[in-house]
């Protein structure tokens, strides 16, 4: 595997104080952290979230996505028991890039919805990829999770990088207005679960 792990130091933050692991990814460039807090290797199921960067949602507050709500309710809920796990993976736009996305939101001002964007400009749905999880967890001693998610790809990646979800852990925060077909397209054309289905 081409990801390796790098440095770890303290991140104060409003949640509270978290030890940021940094990783890199050999193959591709790319940068992952993983945001830990309380012992997360004591082979107990640790509460997570895998989540993938998405800059105009996490640190400039866009309402066109629900992804900047659920990073917050994220740390917020890894907080609140003290012990948790968030991997911050730097796949922007499901895998496309920054400056993608934001041709892909110009399409959506035409009239597509996010996964007609994608493919409009001649990419799959979601280019994702999660092998790095494995990496990063088995570096933190975590074999079993409860997984922060409305994905089920996400459930069905970790299983196959033999990591036990003991439990799927509904994460639905950041409605408005501005998402709502956003959403919709996620659970029709993406298959992610809300409403706790």
């Amino acid at each position: 595997m081409s990801t390796v792990f790098v440095a770890a130091s303290k991140l104060p933050t409003p949640h509270g104080t978290f030890t940021m692991h940094g990783f890199q990814d050999n193959a591709t460039g790319k940068e992952h952290l993983a945001l830990t807090m309380g012992n997360v290797g004591n082979g107990e199921p640790v509460l997570g979230r895998i989540h993938s960067e998405c800059l105009t949602g996490d640190a400039f507050g866009s309402m066109r996505c629900d992804c900047g709500p659920q990073l917050e309710a994220a740390m917020a809920a890894v907080a609140k028991e003290g012990r948790g796990i968030i991997l911050y993976l730097r796949q922007e736009g499901r895998g496309i890039g920054l400056l993608n996305k934001v041709k892909a939101y110009e399409l959506q001002d035409r009239g597509a919805d996010t996964v007609e964007a994608n493919e409009q400009l001649g990419f799959a749905a979601d280019l994702r990829t999660y092998d790095m999880c494995g990496v990063m967890l088995r570096h933190l001693s975590i074999t079993k999770m409860r997984l922060m998610t409305n994905n089920p790809r996400k459930v069905d990646a970790m299983k196959g990088l033999d990591i036990d979800i003991v439990e799927r852990v509904p994460l639905q925060t950041g409605q408005n207005p501005h998402n709502e077909r956003y959403l919709e397209t996620k659970v029709v054309k993406l298959g992610h679960l809300y409403n706790n289905a």
